[in-house]
């Protein structure tokens, strides 16, 4: 018995055969060596993507492939809120402003122009802000956030200007003439409240208008950046959006005139149309946003130089206008032309 006792103990001393050469398995390494490896086993769509988007990568440059397959349908909703409350907000603050009975907004007290500078402080950064959301391209926030601050500042600085400036309507005053030429001020004593009206002059069309007009295209601009597509479907305009494009480009040329920006806006007509043929070289085209948007401005262009042309050789508001850019404001030609005569 104790012979067969010790035959034992030396066999399971020494290893079995069919266990030779095995390396002994960890409990759960197999486990581990799947997690190890398993970032590896993607499939191939996964690395094309990912390929695709290293190629096409830049920080809000040219578009993208993945950008450019994002195609938005033509926004008419935002556009037609968008041309209403430019119309009615406005170009019809200042007329509204004149219809309303005086009794019923004294003139120490806001007007219902002022009211409607006020709405449209409100919903144009709001409509901005949803065309950005909506654009297929993603846009710098930054740069839309602190623009749209500027716009808001801008706005409302001239919301004061105007404000004044169209109360002296009542009073005499003379929008064809400068500040010092009108009958109602080149006699005030002491004659630093010329200054005054001058620096609320300066406020109103200079310093208002850059800070609104110049983040008003800005972000428009922006926008226009991401209405490119590949898809020859999307490249036409929808018959709503051709409607839209007279009234847009009417009220563009308004803005233009009145506003003084002519600079601004053949600055971002060009930028434009650069992009355009930048972006026909890689087979890119403008989608049914982008083609009202830069339909409206060519409209407004066009516009822009009949009435530039039509008014060259009036010599009053040429005097008020020196300089090589003669763009006569309208409000200027109608206290000139039109209520003179009445």
């Amino acid at each position: 018995m104790a012979a067969v006792a010790g035959q034992e103990r030396r066999a399971r001393g020494r290893p079995r055969p069919e266990t030779l050469g095995v390396i002994p398995r960890r409990e759960g390494g197999g486990a581990g060596l799947s997690r190890a490896f398993k970032p590896l086993a993607r499939s191939p769509l996964s690395c094309e993507t990912s390929l695709r988007k290293l190629t096409f990568k830049g920080k809000h440059g040219s578009v993208s492939a993945d950008e450019a397959a994002r195609t938005a349908p033509f926004h008419l909703d935002l556009w037609f809120y968008f041309t209403l409350q430019n119309w009615v907000l406005d170009f019809g603050r200042p007329i509204a402003m004149l219809v309303f009975p005086l009794e019923w907004f004294p003139l120490n007290k806001p007007s219902v122009g002022d009211y409607f500078h006020m709405a449209y402080n409100v919903i144009t950064p709001f409509l901005l802000l949803k065309l950005i959301e909506r654009s297929p391209r993603t846009l710098p926030r930054s740069i839309t956030y602190v623009s749209i601050i500027i716009f808001i500042m801008g706005a409302s600085i001239h919301l004061v200007g105007d404000s004044v400036n169209h109360r002296l309507l009542f009073s005499g005053y003379q929008h064809h003439l400068s500040v010092r030429e009108n009958p109602i001020i080149k006699n005030l004593k002491p004659e630093t409240l010329i200054d005054s009206f001058e620096l609320l002059y300066y406020y109103d069309e200079y310093l208002g208008h850059c800070m609104w007009y110049i983040p008003f295209f800005l972000i428009l601009f922006m926008y226009f950046s991401g209405c490119f597509t590949a898809s020859k479907a999307e490249r036409w305009m929808p018959g709503p959006a051709l409607l839209l494009v007279a009234p847009s480009g009417l009220y563009y040329w308004y803005l233009v005139t009145e506003g003084q920006i002519f600079i601004l806006f053949i600055f971002t007509f060009f930028a434009m149309l650069a992009l355009v043929l930048h972006q026909k070289r890689k087979r890119l085209f403008l989608d049914s946003n982008g083609l009202f948007l830069f339909s409206s401005f060519t409209l407004t262009l066009l516009l822009v130089a009949l009435w530039v042309a039509w008014l060259w050789n009036d010599p009053v508001l040429r005097k008020k206008y020196p300089g090589v850019i003669y763009v006569p404001e309208p409000w200027a030609f109608y206290t000139l032309h039109v209520s003179s005569r009445h």
